[in-house]
């Protein structure tokens, strides 16, 4: 018996559908997946196989074949599990087809509880243009759905996910989308801290508030104590309030990282990413061994990157920023694919004098 379900991954900072095709034939019981799934998807067999029947449903004991398409793409994380469950589900017709378009993420516990994944943003969005009008998620990823104009179907668990499949999809549960005026409120966070509260460096200030008007690189020369860091993390309150275009690109960004908060909504305020001297090149510009994940210069797209004591970063690491410095993006190339991310920023950096003055 054949059947069908629709899922998502993450390629670069854009999403891509995945239709999750799931057969089951007499023979030895076996479970073979095939699609070019990275090491967490291949797992997904085992979560599956528990979920199933620790949340009362039957396992069939065939032959279960699960085809993740486009079958070229490589495809990563644990975002399929809630697909394939349903795949099988709707193959040994304990489930039912419907006519609307819908699509499944979430990662199964053992137990059929789901927890959140990351990328929902991005996927969303590329579902939504390919037509899908409802997503059954987890409820920790629903604040990040609700971004999107779809119908969004929160369940915490395995069975409470298959009821929205059987009972209908106009449940009185049924999360609301937020209006665009209403998407701020979702991040609301404490402001950050203002020029308001440095005293005196009037000459500095002065020169960060052309800087953040022109976004003009800069660099701080001082002795220690003299307020370097101090300023820098000052800079994102004067700097102009993100448009929502920004916003969204941010979130996706940051969506896809898995550094957005759960529970939370829109990303307004400009990010202001400070790593250590000790950090790698692959990890400030980004990177990864098959589907590349962003680094700090693209989480600090549209705010601030601040390197501090920017002398003791090695020649290599600085040497990556030449790239996004000019061209506001990073290209990070792969044998089949190339990804691109954009890493538009305010580079801040900071240093003592040099200790011969």
């Amino acid at each position: 018996m054949y059947a069908c379900s629709y899922s998502g991954t993450v390629l670069g900072i854009d999403g891509m559908v995945v239709t999750v095709e799931t057969d089951i034939a007499n023979g030895l019981p076996q479970f073979d997946l095939v699609g070019l799934g990275g090491s967490a998807v291949k797992e997904a067999r085992d979560r599956v196989r528990a979920a199933l029947r620790n949340a009362g449903y039957d396992y069939p004991m065939q032959r279960i074949t699960v085809n993740l398409a486009p079958a070229d793409q490589r495809k990563e994380g644990s975002g399929f599990d809630l697909a394939i469950a349903f795949g099988i589900l709707l193959a040994s017709k304990q489930m039912l087809p419907r006519p609307e378009r819908i699509l499944v993420l979430g990662e199964l516990a053992l137990d059929g509880s789901l927890r959140p994944v990351t990328g929902v943003l991005p996927i969303l969005l590329e579902a939504k243009n390919a037509g899908f009008t409802h997503v059954i998620l987890p409820e920790q990823n629903a604040a990040e759905a609700r971004l999107v104009d779809i119908i969004v179907l929160p369940a915490s668990n395995l069975e409470e996910a298959v009821n929205y499949w059987k009972e209908g999809l106009h449940s009185k549960n049924i999360d609301l989308i937020l209006s665009e005026s209403e998407v701020g409120k979702t991040n609301a966070n404490q402001l950050p801290p203002d020029f308001a509260n440095v005293y005196g460096q009037q000459f500095v200030k002065r020169g960060l508030e052309i800087a953040a008007a022109g976004f003009h690189n800069v660099i701080l020369v001082g002795p220690p104590g003299s307020g370097k860091t101090l300023l820098a993390t000052c800079l994102p309150g004067i700097m102009p309030h993100m448009t929502i275009h920004e916003s969204y690109e941010v979130t996706k960004i940051y969506s896809i990282a898995g550094q957005l908060k759960r529970e939370s909504g829109l990303v307004e305020e400009r990010p202001f990413r400070a790593p250590h001297h000790t950090i790698t090149a692959t990890a400030l510009i980004g990177g990864g061994a098959q589907i590349p994940r962003p680094g700090e210069c693209s989480l600090s797209h549209g705010g601030i990157l601040f390197l501090d004591e920017m002398p003791e970063f090695s020649r290599h690491v600085l040497e990556v920023l030449r790239q996004p410095l000019e061209s506001g993006v990073v290209t990070i190339g792969r044998s089949k694919q190339v990804f691109t991310f954009p890493a538009r920023f305010l580079l801040i950096g900071s240093c003592n004098p040099c200790p011969c003055r």
